[in-house]
Parts: structure tokens; sequence; C-alpha cells
């Protein structure tokens, strides 16, 4: 196996290596700081990397691993896999910026409990991923840090706000990371650089230790190469009930497409996408009906209020948690000019606005799960994003004869799943004509992350493989 070949090997393929000690920890923990420095220059996905604290877990993960019979310890199958976590995730001793001037110099005191779980199951951290100032946007485009670049295209965004995190895996920089999500900022960047983002549903995956941007919609996730190694990357940071198994155990089931009652929303969704878009979307859906799975149009209310409600919680919880820390407006020049705005925007929702969204929110959730419920189907199918990933600075895009905000469109097709509290998951589904990755995103009801982990598993077996970016 060749360097490349094992920078971008499954975690169950890298355990099996340890296993029968064809590989160590601290080898491979090696060549990811290696191509860390050969690459990120290009790409900047990280802001931080730990190397030296990477290496020492590594001899840990390896002395642990290949103890002698009897004494040696197998925490799981992290136990010694290079990660990455996105830069506003509390790391203990470890500078956290959330991609700001204002947190250049933080550098917490304890840990977030996702990195404390992923710790204890033997995980290694590699160093802290770029991202979009404070989590508020979705082109990763850093004016502090500098724009992460997009693997398959250099000159073009990996999305955001985990552009680098998405950046890191898909250029084999890691084997897996951790993002948030508030409005789609695990699955767009998971679309646009050809990998799969899993945002949990509510309560799924503690938030605690992450610097906030509108806790009504905040998620935890995980960014990964496929479906089985989002499994194995998320089931220690799960919380599960007492009847529920492992989320890798979902890969167990029955492998067959026909099981599957998919909806396909009649509104909304498929209203403003981009021709090679719809072409790669109904390209997916035809190859997985020739398999067996059974489609059904569903009507899903209020998603034309989604937007407005979505942009009322989320500029006034932002702002006043900046109010709160003490950073706005006392210290607006330290902000980017985009966040910047967004943060002035949240000072005009009035508290009429801002309870109307959450009353919107709060139908929303229940209007969606009844329609889910009354069509009898166990996931939503749509696209990721209207769009494939767009040029560095394309503040808009042209779809049709009209051009549309580049972040409104990016935003779109993701934000009902926040508002509705639900897991949400982009596996990659195509090309482009220009050859940039699409992303097909599945929507479940609450406590259905491991159905829809099952049948994005068998997604990614139907649908085009995607290569390696070209490096």
């Amino acid at each position: 196996m060749t360097d490349t070949v094992l920078a971008f090997a499954s975690i169950e393929e890298v355990a099996r290596l340890y296993r029968k000690r064809k590989l160590s920890p601290v080898e491979l923990t090696k060549l990811m700081l290696a191509r860390i420095e050969q690459l990120n220059p290009k790409l900047n996905a990280y802001i931080t990397v730990t190397a030296e604290l990477a290496l020492a877990q590594a001899k840990k993960a390896e002395a642990e691993l290949f103890a002698p019979r009897g004494r040696n310890t197998r925490r799981g199958p992290l136990h010694g896999i290079p990660i990455s976590l996105k830069d506003n995730i509390y790391t203990k001793g470890i500078r956290t910026t959330a991609g700001s001037k204002i947190l250049k110099d933080f550098i917490p005191e304890h840990d977030a409990e996702v990195w404390a779980k992923l710790q204890e199951a033997g995980a290694i951290l590699l160093g802290k991923t770029n991202l979009h100032e404070f989590a508020y946007g979705v082109t990763s485009n850093n004016p502090h840090y500098g724009p992460t670049r997009n693997p398959w295209d250099l000159a073009r965004i990996p999305g955001g706000s985990s552009g680098g995190s998405a950046a890191a895996v898909a250029a084999g920089l890691c084997y897996g990371s951790i993002g948030t999500d508030t409005g789609g900022s695990i699955r767009i960047p998971a679309a646009l650089c050809g990998i799969v983002g899993f945002k949990p549903g509510l309560g799924r995956v503690s938030v605690e230790g992450v610097v906030p941007l509108s806790p009504h919609l905040d998620f935890v996730g995980t960014l990964a190469r496929t479906v089985a190694d989002t499994a194995l990357l998320l089931d220690p940071i799960f919380v599960r009930g007492k009847a529920e198994p492992n989320l890798s155990s979902a890969q167990k089931f029955s492998k067959r497409a026909n099981k599957f009652r998919l909806g396909l929303p009649k509104e909304f969704f498929l209203d403003l996408v981009s021709d090679d878009v719809y072409i790669a979307f109904h390209e997916a859906i035809r190859s997985l009906q020739k398999q067996g799975a059974k489609f059904k149009d569903v009507s899903i209310p209020l998603l034309s209020e989604t937007e407005e409600a979505g942009n009322h919680i989320a500029w006034a919880e932002a702002t006043h948690y900046h109010q709160q820390a003490g950073w706005f407006p006392a210290h607006s020049a330290d902000y980017g000019e985009d966040v910047r705005a967004r943060l002035e925007m949240g000072t005009k929702v009035s508290a009429t606005a801002y309870l109307q969204a959450l009353e919107t929110r709060n139908k929303f959730i229940r209007r969606f799960h009844l329609a889910m419920t009354e069509a009898g189907v166990d996931a939503l199918v749509v696209p990721t994003t209207p769009i494939a990933a767009p040029l560095i600075g394309e503040e808009s895009t042209p779809i049709g004869k009209a051009n549309h905000p580049t972040r409104a469109l990016l935003l779109r097709l993701n934000r009902p799943a926040n508002l509705a509290a639900v897991p949400a998951l982009s596996v990659p589904c195509g090309f482009t004509s220009a050859g940039l990755p699409v992303g097909l995103q599945l929507m479940g009801a609450v406590t259905d992350e491991p159905l829809l982990l099952h049948i994005a598993q068998v997604a990614q077996t139907i649908l085009p493989v995607l290569q390696r970016p070209k490096l």
C-alpha cells in the first residue's frame, strides 16, 4: 500500500492493519503530519497543527495496542486514528480561535465534551481546522487566517462554515473531523468537497464546550469520506437510548435498496437548482429506483417560511451571545466585514419577530414529522446544495438567466433540517460537467440516525464512486 493509498484508507482498514501489526499509529501519524506540511500551504485547511501532541498520543496508542498479548488495550475502532477538530471546539491547552481575531490567543482550560469522549476512544488530534469566522458563514473565506481552498479546485471555496474540516478530510489530511452545523455548515462543505457530512438530531451530540452561534439551531456532527467511517466517528460522541445499538451496527443491516420508502418533497427543494445539480440528483434517484427503492411525493408545510424564521433566530441569538461576551459592539473593528454586518442585523430583530420565529420553528417541527408519518416514508431525499462549489469571492451565482446571492443559495436547502431539529446527512452522488462534486441530502425523523446511516450506506454502494482530488 503506497502512502497516498494509505492516506485515503478507511478507518476500518487502518484498524485492521493495526490488528495485524502491519502499521503503527506512530507511522500513520507521521504520514498525516507530512501530508499536512506538504499540502496545507495550498489548502489552508488547518489553523493550528498539534504535531507534538499527535505524536505523543500516537506513541501512547501504540503502546496500548501493541503490548504483549493479554496486556494490550483496544479502546475501539478509533484507537490510534488521526482526526481533526473544527477550531470552535474547545481543546484544553490548545488555542481555540473560532476563526476570529478576537479569540486568536484564547486557550481553553477544559475540553469540549465531544473531544473528551473521542480521547477516551483513543483518537489522535492532528490539529484544529479553519472555518468561517465564528462559524457565521458558508464560504470559509476567512479574513484573519486566509481562505480555505477546495481540494477539487483550489480557486473554489470548500463551503462552510466547517470548510477546513471538509477540505482536510477530502484531501487525505485526516481520517475524519468534527464540525458544527447551524444552517448547513457540515453538509454544505461535505457536498462541495465530495465527502459525507452528518448533522445528528436534537440532543444526540453535546454542544458543551463549543463556541455557540445560535443555540436553537446549533448542532455538532461529523465529516468523513465514507458512511461507515461516519458511523465509527459518531459512535463515541452519540447520546443513545438504552435499547439503541451502536451506530456502526447500522452498517450490518440488509444492504438492499428495496427496503426503503423515500420521500421526494413536492415544493421548494427543486424550485431553484442549477442544471448540473438537477441532472446529478435525478440520475441518483434513477439509480436508487433501479435497485428497488420506492419513492413517493411528499408535501412539507411551511418550507417557504423557514428562511425568514431561521434568519431571525440566528441573527438575534448570535448578536446576543457576542454582546454577552463583551465583544460586540466594543470590538467591532476586529470582526470581518460580513460577520460584523450580520451582528448588526441582529440588533434590528425585534422581540416580537424573534418570538414569532420560534413559534414558526415549533410549528415546523410538528408539521414536518406529521407529513413524514402520514406519507409513510423513511427519509426525505433532496439535493444538498443547489450549486456546486463557487469561486472564492463569488458573491452571486447564476441559475438560468438570473443571479442569486451565493450565501443564500448554499443555505437554502440545508436550513430546514436545523429548524426541524432532525438528523440530516449529505452523501456524494456525482459530478458536474466541470468535474465538481454534487451531494445528495437525506433527512430523517428524530431518533432515526441509525436508519439514515443505513440508507446512506446503501446509497453509497449504488451511486458513483468519487475519485480522490488530484493535488
